[in-house]
């Protein structure tokens, strides 16, 4: 397996947690869906909305699930940062809503805080988390364990995959329970562990990425639609292990003034897709390209149509399987381009694993 060809190079936690999902994820495929494609996993009925609440790299995998929500289960769904849940004034308390809180430890403050909040409005609370008879395990009405095993490094990687691909499970489940035939989804996700393991081979070419990307002080991260969480989910995982100021956004949003940003010349701009890139994405890279000139590095489908400095891709035809390889790769570029600059990887200065 590929696994074992970079077994000799691992050092640091964080790298052997990257290396560590291909097993995880099939260990969750293996849990929660039967041989005979159906969902083992308990939920509740009549749900017709959707809230997800989390932070850091959760709450990305929650943003990266509302849309699932809709594009799978057709359920509306949004996602919300717990402490600007806990600012609200008023919250959602239809009937029919149910609430899905995110954390990797299950100790999260105010993760933690917000599923109190929700109950006192007697809502339907669901979590899913990394941790097993945490406070939010005990505490919310149903619950779905990522499996992921202990992650020592301050950088969530393999708990952040598995809160995908949970997540992922999830919606299917509710789309199951409404007569949508999965089938197809159910195929895919099974193709997920090889994928991540082919994704693996591409570490010679994330090191030639990063060794560019640590010569500049600024990274743009940009993306479209689902991709999106994934620009996010980049731009921490760059910052929390490089201190590289970074930032994330839409693509589109990021035309109106936000592109300003390129004017400095120790600016990179990274593209992240999952999907074939769209015109009006074509249309907007090229307009960066020809204004500013900065090196664009392009993760995702190779495209002819804009011209980048880097491309580097896993040929997956699947958004939903490609989501996780790309986040495979968004790890090893944080990992290698914090390497390049010699940081300490598994204990950022100033950061520690679980919020109290």
């Amino acid at each position: 397996m590929l696994f074992n060809m970079f077994r000799k190079r691992k050092k640091s936690c964080m790298e052997q947690e990257i290396f560590a999902q291909s097993v995880i994820t099939r260990d969750i495929i293996d849990a929660y869906i039967t041989k005979d494609g159906v969902v083992n996993l308990e939920v509740p009925d009549e749900i017709v909305r959707i809230i997800l609440v989390a932070s850091g790299s959760s709450y990305h995998c929650a943003r990266y699930a509302a849309e699932l929500f809709g594009s799978i289960s057709k359920i509306e769904a949004r996602a919300v940062y717990s402490s600007e849940f806990l600012l609200e004034e008023t919250i959602a308390v239809q009937e029919g809503i149910l609430y899905i809180f995110i954390t990797q430890s299950g100790e999260t403050t105010d993760t933690n805080r917000a599923l109190e909040k929700a109950k006192e409005f007697g809502l339907k609370t669901f979590c899913i988390t990394n941790k097993e008879n945490s406070t939010i395990w005990n505490a919310a009405d149903y619950k779905m364990a990522c499996l992921a095993g202990e992650e020592k490094s301050i950088a969530a990687t393999k708990s952040f995959s598995s809160q995908l691909l949970c997540a992922t499970i999830l919606a299917l489940k509710f789309a199951q329970n409404k007569g949508i035939d999965i089938y197809d989804y159910i195929l895919d996700l099974k193709t997920i562990p090889d994928f991540i393991e082919k994704t693996f081979a591409l570490q010679p070419k994330i090191k030639q990425i990063a060794r560019f990307i640590s010569k500049y002080k600024n990274i743009v991260i940009t993306a479209d639609g689902q991709s999106y969480a994934l620009a996010k989910e980049a731009s921490l995982k760059i910052k929390e292990t490089s201190y590289i100021h970074t930032n994330s956004s839409i693509l589109g949003e990021f035309m109106h003034g936000h592109v300003a940003i390129l004017n400095n010349k120790s600016s990179i701009l990274i593209y992240i897709l999952n999907d074939n890139l769209t015109y009006t994405a074509t249309k907007n890279l090229n307009t960066i390209k020809e204004s500013y000139n900065p090196p664009i590095c392009v993760i995702g489908n190779r495209t002819n149509q804009v011209k980048s400095t880097y491309n580097i891709n896993i040929d997956c035809e699947k958004p939903i399987v490609k989501t996780f390889c790309i986040a495979v790769i968004i790890q090893l570029l944080a990992l290698e381009t914090a390497l390049k600059l010699h940081r300490n990887v598994d204990k950022p200065h100033g950061l520690n694993k679980v919020v109290k």
